[in-house]
């Protein structure tokens, strides 16, 4: 008995130090960039299109390098493309990136994240994001600025 029980514990402490996890899976480089946003699209302050506040998200890529995708659901001009990501300090851009959702590119320039920067609807403290944008199939060729609040999770400050 006892030649059968000791490899057995000896097996079962092994076990139990080898799966010890140091990796935090919810962990990303992104993390700071990253997130859910209430946002207007506007065009020298206007709300051209009539699309009042509607959801964009953040998110990182699947390489998990200085890249973030950059998507807006297809609730404005429907587009989800990459940009290049400065994590120190939360600025990002691009230049003529493919976009996902049709076929065109997007220019993306003074994209920032700014830290607590911004109130909810309730007046919660929240980061704040903007960007500028250009879509090569706009024939007018306007910049249009899309900027907003992180999503806070409370359904008070949901639009």
């Amino acid at each position: 008995m006892r030649k059968i029980l000791f490899p057995i514990l000896i097996i079962i402490s092994v076990l139990g130090v080898s799966c010890e996890k140091t990796f935090d899976p919810g962990t990303t480089v992104a993390k700071k960039a990253a997130g859910g946003w209430w946002v207007t699209f506007t065009q020298n302050g206007n709300d051209i299109y009539g699309l009042g506040t509607f959801f964009l998200t953040t998110y990182n890529t699947s390489a998990s390098d200085d890249s973030l995708w950059v998507d807006d659901l297809q609730h404005s001009w429907g587009f989800k493309s990459k940009v290049q990501v400065n994590f120190k300090n939360l600025t990002f851009n691009n230049a003529n990136a493919g976009n996902d959702y049709i076929n065109d590119t997007v220019n993306i320039a003074n994209g920032k994240v700014l830290p607590l920067a911004g109130k909810s609807k309730t007046g919660v403290k929240t980061d704040s994001i903007y960007l500028e944008v250009k879509f090569s199939d706009d024939a007018s060729g306007l910049t249009y600025v899309i900027s907003g609040t992180a999503r806070t999770g409370f359904i008070d400050d949901d639009y």
